[in-house]
């Protein structure tokens, strides 16, 4: 089957192509072959369309004043290379001399993108490349990547490759330049990869667009997360709260198209209610909504009750916030013999668990590990999980657990802080806490450190490191003036 397209002496406009096989792994069984009328070489616009529609080939004749053809120019994808090229240009060769077998051409060239994608044992369905557009600093850009990886190896996604591009604003469609999108495709077919990630919250229209022109499955940083809350969320409570912020979440991204559907509401690995809902109208999802909200509130009803018992009680509520994977839960155990599950991987614990903790002068207090925070925390999270969160406004002291070890702590310091603010309890008193000083071999930078923040510095997973800690959170007690009425 043929077309003949009539176009401008500038482009031409290919019609939709969704009748055409459509694979990753393969190319579309399509050749484009047209004139160009000034002899020039491929352009870029030839290139893109090779890439963007996965074209088994890509032709240029040129057209000469006589009307007969001139030198064809033609380019095919090609594997992954150690050059990191995406595409092969042939020898120019008039019409009448191209003597190739095409049909067998194209089977060997699938065969060895195939060999190379095979190379890779990659168990994982999710097999991502991640991007960000970074109109700042290159470094922010670099830590926000490594941050979002690690996101991705929580969610059991496996990251192929990152691409970082710099852009003096962003492009409101795609977020990232038409020419950078065509090298994704190509990257993605050569690696086999079936999924973007953008560091970024990605609008409805955006997801759509980027789909659409790419053929892969595109998700956004928030995407990620609250994949990763669903799979870790064990008590009734805490998917009760998953469920409603994902729900929030997908809400003004549902569509009547059912191929952006398709692509909106499965997630990592089709995590969570999207995985069921792809039919799911609006009017379903906000009743849906409406009665998780009202199993929140009895919820909330029996924490305030719980709540009331303790504070008759008039123990001391001590609460750890810190960015995730900071070390809070491991802290926690250390404290009070407890058995939270601990796991070097961000959120590894969702659900807040209180333990009694007793300090040496047999003073006790109530100490409660609360869920990881994170830069940009999805406002849906921070919505549905405003119960667990409102458990901080009745802590007499908070803890703030630092990883001394992270390059980027002072950023995270502050993502933390920018939380807390928002949550109206900056003022609390607090206590920071440089944990994991195992991992920093420069003993005087952390007195300087610890002096700068008014911070104690402990190993979690070293028990006497711990003594420091709890003097000074013994005498913030005092200073609280919240004793037991046993003590009185």
């Amino acid at each position: 089957m043929a077309y003949v397209i009539v176009g401008s002496h500038h482009n031409i406009l290919i019609p939709s192509l969704e009748g055409f096989r459509s694979s990753s792994r393969r190319f579309r069984g399509l050749r484009l072959i047209h004139t160009h009328l000034a002899g020039e070489e491929l352009t870029t616009d030839d290139l893109t369309d090779l890439a963007l529609l996965r074209l088994d080939l890509v032709c240029a004749i040129d057209a000469g004043d006589d009307g007969l053809p001139g030198l064809a120019r033609a380019a095919h994808l090609i594997p992954e290379n150690p050059e990191g090229r995406y595409w092969q240009p042939l020898d120019p060769q008039r019409p009448g001399e191209m003597d190739l077998d095409f049909t067998a051409f194209v089977t060997a060239l699938e065969g060895e993108f195939t060999k190379k994608q095979t190379t890779r044992k990659v168990e994982a369905v999710d097999r991502a490349i991640l991007v960000r557009v970074e109109t700042k600093s290159f470094s922010d850009g670099e830590e926000s990547i490594t941050e979002l990886r690690e996101l991705c190896r929580t969610a059991g996604v496996e990251v192929f490759d990152a691409v970082i591009q710099r852009r003096p604003e962003v492009d409101p469609r795609f977020l990232i330049g038409k020419g950078k999108l065509s090298d994704l495709v190509i990257r993605a077919m050569q690696m086999d990869a079936n999924l973007l990630i953008f560091d970024h919250e990605l609008t409805a229209a955006q997801i759509r667009s980027i789909a659409d022109s790419t053929e892969l499955k595109v998700i956004d940083r928030t995407q990620v997360i609250l994949d990763i809350f669903a799979k870790r969320a064990h008590s009734r409570e805490g998917k009760i709260q998953v469920e409603l912020a994902q729900l929030k979440y997908r809400l003004p991204r549902l569509t009547s198209q059912d191929a952006g559907l398709s692509r909106l509401a499965g997630g990592i690995g089709g995590t969570g209610p999207g995985e069921t809902k792809l039919e799911v109208d609006r009017r379903r999802t906000r009743e849906r909504i409406h009665h998780l909200e009202k199993d929140m509130k009895n919820i909330e009803k029996a924490r305030g009750q719980r709540r009331g018992r303790r504070d008759r009680a008039g123990l001391p509520v001590i609460s750890i916030v810190g960015y995730t994977n900071a070390g809070k839960s491991t802290l926690l155990n250390a404290l009070t013999k407890s058995d939270v599950l601990t796991e070097d991987r961000l959120f590894a614990t969702l659900d807040p668990k209180s333990s009694r903790l007793r300090f040496p002068r047999d003073t006790e207090a109530v100490i409660t590990d609360t869920v990881g925070f994170i830069r940009d925390l999805p406002k849906e999270l921070v919505a549905a999980f405003r119960a667990t969160l409102d458990e901080l406004q009745q802590a007499d002291i908070l803890l703030h657990v630092i990883d001394a070890g992270n390059p980027a702590f002072e950023a995270q310091i502050t993502a933390v802080e920018k939380i807390l603010q928002d949550l109206e309890l900056i003022e609390k008193p607090t206590l920071r806490v440089f944990n994991k000083i195992d991992r920093v071999t420069d003993r005087a930078l952390l007195e300087t450190l610890c002096a700068r923040f008014d911070a104690v510095a402990i190993s979690a997973l070293s028990p006497a490191t711990l003594p420091p800690l709890m003097e000074r959170l013994e005498a913030m007690i005092a200073l609280t003036n919240v004793i037991p009425e046993w003590l009185c």
